[in-house]
């Protein structure tokens, strides 16, 4: 038996996995990153659009702040936000940025004077402040008030990606590609570390950690057509759940992207409309404008999303041999802005489509693009039922987003949560010393060398990439952007036979190193599960909130489902996890419910929150003189690393 010991261990290498091991590193322990793959080829390179945080350089930024930032965010999660979360975030994504900055990413710079723009389809004229000149810029992104995303053209996950890396290896940081934790090691609900196949040999090697991070990104392919990387499968939500005590958060909340080229639903970045794109129908006509009068194309991504199903329904997309679609037009923006701004949508398109889109429209459609759920945890990062269990990113229930997330707060989620989990990870490397007997590593490395000998042993039973193919069109055409009861009940009666199936897996290959099917063979039936988590925690919300939409029930229904889904898989047997729901509370709310500003406001309003808001004004009028720090600690004070602390500086106005 082979048994590697860390400080902390952090299973995925993108962005908030290598953050979080560099802010352990930075104070004094040992850090191991597991990753399917190189670390610089991880997801979070896909990233293109930018990262919001509230610089206010740009003059289309300007009076931009922490507390306009925390209002998009929270209108934009629908009110499901964690606001003490969304707070701390805020607060710490300008020292985020600026810290990438000094760490070598080359954000693209305001440059004063004039410069030409497309705002709401016409080209206008913008004059850049000379003190501005060199700062960060900002590009605008759906549901913000203020151009607010940095971006180093539409590579920025890449450039950030890099950044990071070089820095975890300036620290000697371990980086162990081509593993794949199987199983989380635990007892008396403490984390002790994983279980971990080599994708390589097949070896079976015990990862033992004071501190265990899960952040292994989201879920994209529980479905059939997606914006997400191939092993975007939610490995590391699976294996938190099937602990049977770390629970996952609003599974149900799952985020269509509104301009996916069609048909292989790659993305096209936000940041095309942001700068001025157009979406048309199949007669050139622009529809959003009728839905949406005041943010057009850049309504919050859940808004785009249905409108554009709708219009669709209407008869008014593009019919092609895969299924009807609307049009993406940037030709307006010129192309000396997509070739320099744009130019990985351009090479997409080119590789891709055939086509360039400075003369040509491009064919989109909504796809699957972000998990708002994941592995629950408190504003620390830390599972609040599994000790020593944390999680950041995308793989996270932290939770910022809540049912709904804005563009560009993704990646800069998964380097503010890698800077602030980080250090709650070295507080509890501090604390809490190492005492596992080796007794425990043997059983779950035993249990799982027994799971791997009975798929290699069996002789007939299901096809792994078959039941796989099932379950994504399962979650494709019954849990997608709209929703409904029939086709929601469907879904879980259908996910239930193919969780009965997957336990009858056979191979063709019998092999345990560098075999894809074994591979698949192990991944498929925690697939399965998580599917089930969505699907079911889907039919049971009754209500309509951010991305989760039921056709059935229209109205966001404050008074009864103002609450957080908590998805547990105690019993391996089952075949439905176990649902509780934890209420958020409007009493501590620093921005109680509202409405969003979308369509007709049809919110079922939680009684308290009159109540709160009342509270808050007597605060403020209690408080005349308070600034807005001060005021801010009246109405929500949060708890935060004190390096974080700090006001944030933008020019001109000092730290006001």
């Amino acid at each position: 038996m082979k048994v590697v010991y860390t400080d902390s261990l952090v299973i995925g290498g993108g962005l908030a996995g290598l953050r979080i091991a560099i802010a352990a590193r930075q104070r004094g322990y040992d850090s191991i990153v597991l990753s399917l793959m190189p670390a610089k080829r991880s997801h979070s390179a896909a990233a293109q659009g930018g990262m919001q945080a509230s610089l206010g350089a740009s003059i289309k930024g300007e009076g931009d702040n922490e507390d306009v930032h925390f209002e998009d965010t929270v209108k934009g999660s629908d009110w499901g936000c964690d606001q003490d979360v969304a707070r701390m975030f805020v607060n710490t994504a300008p020292k985020a940025i600026r810290q990438l900055c000094a760490w070598g990413v080359p954000w693209s710079r305001v440059r004063k004077g004039d410069r030409e723009v497309v705002i709401n389809g016409q080209k206008v004229t913008i004059t850049e402040k000379d003190e501005a000149h060199g700062l960060i810029t900002s590009r605008d992104f759906g549901g913000t008030k203020k151009w607010r995303t940095c971006f180093t053209s539409d590579g920025t996950g890449h450039t950030m990606l890099y950044a990071m890396d070089n820095k975890a290896i300036q620290l000697g940081i371990q980086v162990h590609e081509r593993k794949e934790a199987v199983a989380l090691i635990h007892e008396d609900g403490v984390c002790y570390g994983a279980v971990v196949r080599d994708l390589v040999t097949g070896e079976l090697v015990a990862y033992v950690a004071k501190a265990t991070t899960i952040a292994t990104g989201g879920y994209g392919r529980l479905y059939a057509v997606t914006t997400n990387a191939v092993i975007s499968e939610g490995i590391g939500n699976a294996i938190a759940l099937e602990t049977g005590i770390a629970p996952l958060g609003n599974m149900e909340a799952v985020q269509f992207h509104p301009t996916a080229i069609v048909p292989v639903g790659i993305l096209t970045t936000e940041g095309c409309r942001g700068d001025g794109g157009l979406l048309l129908d199949k007669d050139g006509y622009r529809f959003m404008p009728d839905y949406e009068p005041g943010k057009k194309e850049l309504a919050s991504r859940d808004v785009v999303s249905r409108r554009m199903t709708e219009h669709i329904r209407k008869g008014k997309g593009v019919s092609s041999r895969y299924g009807d679609h609307l049009w993406l037009d940037i030709t307006l923006l010129g192309r000396q802005h997509i070739e320099k701004n744009l130019r990985e949508v351009k090479e997409i398109c080119e590789y891709f489509l055939g086509i360039d889109p400075v003369k040509e429209y491009i064919p989109v459609r909504p796809t699957q693009h972000y998990s708002m759920g994941g592995v629950r945890t408190r504003s620390t990062g830390e599972s609040p039922t599994m000790k020593g269990l944390f999680s950041a990113g995308e793989a996270a229930c932290w939770d910022m987003h809540g049912f709904n997330r804005l563009g560009g707060n993704s990646v800069a989620e998964t380097v503010v949560a890698g800077m602030i989990v980080g250090e709650y990870v070295a507080d509890y490397c501090a604390q809490n010393p190492l005492n596992i007997n080796t007794k425990l590593i043997e059983q779950f490395m035993d249990r799982e060398k027994e799971k791997i000998s009975a798929l290699l042993s069996r002789d007939k039973g299901e096809n792994p990439f078959e039941l796989k193919k099932e379950m994504q069109q399962i979650m494709m055409d019954k849990v997608g952007i709209f929703r409904n009861e029939a086709d929601l009940s469907q879904a879980v009666e259908e996910l239930k036979v193919l969780h009965q199936r997957s336990k009858n897996i056979a191979l063709r290959h019998k092999i345990s190193s560098s075999n894809p099917e074994l591979v698949e063979a192990i991944r498929v039936p925690k697939m399965i599960r998580l599917a089930q988590c969505v699907a079911y925690g889907a039919m049971l919300r009754k209500e309509s909130r951010g991305a989760h939409a039921r056709e059935d029930y229209p109205e966001r229904n404050d008074r009864d489902w103002l609450k957080r889904t908590l998805t547990f898989w105690p019993d391996e047997n089952a075949d439905l996890p176990e649902v509780k729901y934890e209420d958020l509370d409007i009493m501590k709310m620093e921005m109680p419910p509202g409405s969003r500003g979308y369509g007709v406001d049809n919110t079922i309003h939680h009684p308290d929150t009159e109540k709160r808001v009342a509270q808050l004004e007597e605060i403020k009028k209690a408080n005349p003189n308070a600034d807005r720090f001060e005021m801010q600690r009246l109405l929500n004070p949060i708890e935060i690393p004190d390096k974080f602390r700090g006001k944030n500086e933008r020019v001109g106005k000092g730290f006001k």
